[in-house]
């Protein structure tokens, strides 16, 4: 049954007994209501009338289970809370004692009798005051409707008072509920819920309270979790079959509670009779209910007869699993026990194997060691009498060798002797004939005078030979056959001496004939060699036009590597690089730095790279030039042409661009030869430069120093204009040249390298800090043809890329080299550009850029020069610029067109 069925099966709507006076002794409220909750009261109850109950702890929630599983819980009794009622209403004690009901003076509790006697001591005079409604005061206020439950009184039953409860009278009806009969009822369903005895100050004190304890429903709100235990499995059945007992103990207890009501009954007034007529009431159903209890225990004992049987049969096979396993392992017990002792034996077996072996290995040893010692001993005493042999033997050797070379010497020495006598007599006697010969033959010796100075000049080289064989006599001593033979070979010498001569005075006519053939001959060949250079230089420069045509309709940016040669030993140790194209010297091949890997192994990466030219240390400036000639004569023939040179700091780019045989020089001079042949094909060039640098993102003249403010500012700013028509760049206010010879660019030269800047850092002492450009404009005109053409020559030296952690620059340097990087990242950002066909080119993020738009954006005939550093400390800058170099290569711009017109046009 749930909550609501037992509030409705109360008839009375009275929920309070008249509240007694503030003064006077027994219960303090009587409530059926379960929303008779209130605060409790500021004044402290009075000690030793009833010991304070603790609060029960809070456990969770359990899980809903069988009924098999929780007959074997231990039972427990469980506090109701509070639950909310919506149809009975309750009154409070203090309304109905306003309702001044007369009071017999027999039912005024006195300090004699039962009813003080159950619930604490009297109080003086509590006896002879009426019962008048209480103030509302902090110690007796107004019921709470909260719907906690009400705690309990300050007249609570205690336990010691247990044994004398059974002989009150009137009210002893609400101790009678807490009695243990109720307390150990057990219930089968148990939910974990927070009970209103929890709370500190909560006191139970109505019998709607104790009733609720009774109620027999599956509302788990209604039981305390705080007093659930659980018994172990050996005991739980036991004490569920205790049930029937305690249903006994609880038809007791409603007996005597049955007839402590009607006791009750004798000495109450007639509301309160009609008050304890509803209790009765109450009890008799609270007794049917009890009979379904019962029933239902009888139940649920059947099933727990069932369950234990099962549960012992269970207990069985387990005991004889349990034997069987204890069996089984005793035997494996004894069976790792003889193992043991098995390995035991077999370790005390190797034990002694090894101690016998190593007793053995040390006698092989120390016999060993003995028989090396003795053959070592036999080995030095062979070795020291070989020695002493073979120092005896060399000692004889060269005695013996001493001798003969001594008899030798001597014997030459009389053989040369008499030679030398002999052969200055025969010379003697042959310069005594020619003389008589020349004498008879003066006129045919005219003709032959220099086939005798020959003649002379030989017979002088046959005396030096004499001398020369009594040098070589020295080295020759060993060898008498080397002697003999050497003398066979003067004598055979001076036989064709004579045969000689006798051929001069017989045969000088066909001699004669003999040296015209020769120059006749020589003569040939000369005019073949010089046929053939030309035919060469013709296929030349045509490989160059087809080259450059080649290029022209490819649109792509020519490159071109030249490395460095290393300075010398001081600048540390040089790269691998290598060139594996003999043929077309377009490839380079650099390893890259050490690496090493996850095995340990240290191993260089090789990177290859192909241009359109790449030059070796050893190719000097002239050869450079040759290969970029073509594209000066093009300038010449009326196109912008540009050529510029990157790379990292010093690398030589200056050197290749400025230097007296770099490549502005050679092209001026290369210039003015063209036009000075040009001029008999009725044309006439007007030359015209200028020399700017880009230094800090400032454009600056080289040639009229530009000179600052005191604010570091520029007196006077250079400004970029481009004609779109044209596409030609005029630079507003910048100083421009007339170039009349050759000699004049060279002063111009050296007067922009002055003013050009340059500072030291840690890479190069003379490094270049800004980008310098060489504008040189050829305006001509053919007088017989009235055509104009207009072509611009840029030639570009770029400022060195350098990282901050090299170059290690500080405050203006540093300042230098970001502007510069920031260029020339603008740079790479252009070409980047260009090769992916964007249709927004950024030239105007950098002034370089900006003054080069129409170089670089496809109007223009464009070579660049990367120029590498040959050392092992530079690689990491080598590969960057060799890389950029690559993308540069691979950027298509566009066909050069040239700006020609015709005098009608103009």
């Amino acid at each position: 049954m749930d909550a609501t069925e037992n509030q409705a099966a109360r008839p009375s709507k009275i929920s309070r007994l008249p509240a007694p006076t503030a003064h006077a002794g027994g219960l303090t409220e009587w409530s059926e209501s379960q929303q008779n909750a209130r605060s409790q009261s500021s004044i402290p109850a009075p000690r030793g009338l009833k010991r304070e109950i603790p609060p029960s702890a809070p456990q969770s929630e359990a899980k809903r289970r069988p009924l098999a599983e929780r007959a074997l819980d231990y039972p427990s009794k469980t506090p109701t809370s509070a639950l909310p009622r919506s149809t009975i209403k309750g009154q409070s004690l203090a309304n109905i004692s306003q309702l001044k009901l007369p009071r017999p003076a027999s039912t005024i509790p006195s300090a004699s009798n039962s009813f003080a006697r159950s619930f604490g001591p009297g109080r003086n005079g509590a006896a002879e005051k009426s019962l008048v409604p209480r103030p509302n005061t902090p110690a007796n206020h107004a019921r709470s409707k909260s719907q906690v439950g009400r705690p309990r009184t300050a007249q609570g039953f205690r336990e010691e008072e247990e044994k004398d409860a059974t002989d009150t009278k009137g009210m002893i009806l609400t101790q009678q509920l807490t009695t243990t009969a109720f307390n150990t009822l057990s219930h089968h369903k148990i939910r974990n819920t927070k009970s209103s005895s929890s709370l500190s100050s909560s006191r139970d004190s109505s019998l709607n309270t104790r009733f609720n304890g009774l109620c027999l429903d599956d509302n788990t709100s209604l039981h305390n979790t705080s007093q659930v235990t659980t018994s172990p499995p050996d005991t739980a059945l036991a004490l569920t079959f205790d049930a029937e007992e305690h249903v006994r103990m609880t038809e007791l207890h409603f007996q005597e509670l049955k007839k402590t009501v009607t006791d009750a009954m004798v000495h109450t007034t007639q509301q309160e009779k009609t008050y304890m007529a509803n209790a009765l009431d109450l009890v008799n159903k609270k007794a049917s209910e009890l009979e379904g209890y019962k029933a239902k225990l009888e139940s649920d004992k059947s099933k727990l007869e069932s369950t234990a049987e099962f549960l012992t049969k269970r207990v069985s096979e387990l005991e004889n699993d349990k034997s069987r396993l204890e069996d089984k392992t005793e035997a494996l017990k004894s069976d790792l026990d003889a193992s043991k002792e098995e390995s035991r034996k077999f370790q005390h077996d190797i034990e002694k194997l090894e101690w016998e072996h190593s007793r053995q290995i040390d006698d092989l040893t120390r016999k060993h060691k003995a028989e090396i010692d003795d053959i070592a001993r036999q080995h030095h005493t062979a070795i020291d009498d070989l020695s002493r042999e073979l120092e005896r033997l060399k000692t004889h050797e060269a005695h013996e060798h001493q001798q003969q070379i001594e008899a030798l010497n001597r014997r030459h020495q009389q053989e040369l002797r008499d030679e030398q006598q002999k052969r200055e007599q025969e010379l003697q006697n042959l310069r005594s004939k020619m003389g008589n010969e020349q004498q008879e033959a003066e006129i045919a010796l005219q003709k032959k005078d220099r086939e005798v100075r020959d003649m002379r000049s030989e017979a002088e080289g046959v005396r030096s030979d004499l001398q020369r064989e009594k040098a070589l006599t020295s080295s020759l001593q060993t060898s008498i056959s080397e002697l003999s033979a050497s003398n066979t070979t003067l004598e055979a010498k001076i036989n064709s001496l004579r045969s000689q001569v006798e051929f001069l005075e017989s045969d000088t006519k066909a001699q004669s004939d003999a040296f015209a053939a020769m120059e006749d001959r020589l003569q040939d060949a000369l005019k073949y060699a010089e046929e053939a250079r030309q035919k060469l230089m013709k296929e030349e420069t045509e490989r160059r036009v087809l080259f450059n045509k080649y290029q022209e309709l490819k649109g792509n940016i020519r490159v071109m590597c030249r490395v460095r040669p290393p300075l010398g030993h001081s600048e540390g140790q040089v790269a691998q690089l290598s060139y594996p194209d003999d043929k077309t010297s377009a490839e380079i091949l650099v390893a890259g730095p050490e690496e090493k890997s996850s095995l340990g192994v240290v191993q260089r990466k090789s990177y290859p790279f192909e241009f359109d030219r790449v030059f070796t240390p050893e190719v000097q400036n002239n050869e450079i030039f040759d290969e970029i000639s073509q594209m000066v004569q093009s300038a010449l023939d009326g196109y912008n042409v540009c050529i510029f040179c990157y790379g990292q700091t010093g690398s030589g780019k200056t050197y290749t661009m400025s230097s007296p045989d770099g490549m502005i020089p050679r092209a001026t001079h290369m210039i003015y030869d063209t036009v000075t042949q040009l001029k008999e094909k009725s044309w006439d060039y007007t030359l015209e430069g200028s020399f700017v640098e880009v230094y800090n993102e400032e454009l600056n003249d080289l040639l009229t120093p530009n000179e600052r403010t005191a604010e570091g500012r520029l007196t006077r700013k250079l400004e970029i204009r481009h004609d779109e028509i044209r596409k030609q760049t005029t630079i507003m206010g910048c100083k421009s040249v007339r170039l009349n010879s050759a000699d004049t660019v060279e002063l111009m030269l050296e007067e922009a390298q002055k003013n050009r800047s340059v500072a030291a850092t840690k890479a190069n002492e003379r490094s270049s800090r800004s980008h310098s450009i060489f504008i040189l404009k050829l305006i001509g005109e053919n007088s017989a043809t009235g055509e104009r053409c207009e072509g611009t020559l840029n030639l570009v030296d770029l400022a060195g890329s350098e990282r901050l952690k090299h170059s290690q620059v500080e405050g203006d340097r540093m300042k230098e080299t970001q502007n510069i990087n920031k260029s020339l990242s603008c740079l790479g950002d252009v070409i980047e550009a260009l090769g992916r066909g964007s249709g927004h080119i950024p030239y105007r993020n950098s002034k370089l850029t900006h003054l080069l738009q129409y170089s670089l954006g496809g109007n223009s005939k464009t070579l660049m020069f990367v120029m590498v550093s040959p050392l092992e400390t530079h690689l990491k800058e080598t590969l960057t610029s060799l890389r950029f170099a690559t993308k540069v290569h691979n950027t298509h711009i566009g066909t050069a067109k040239a700006t020609k017109k015709i005098r009608g046009d103009l």
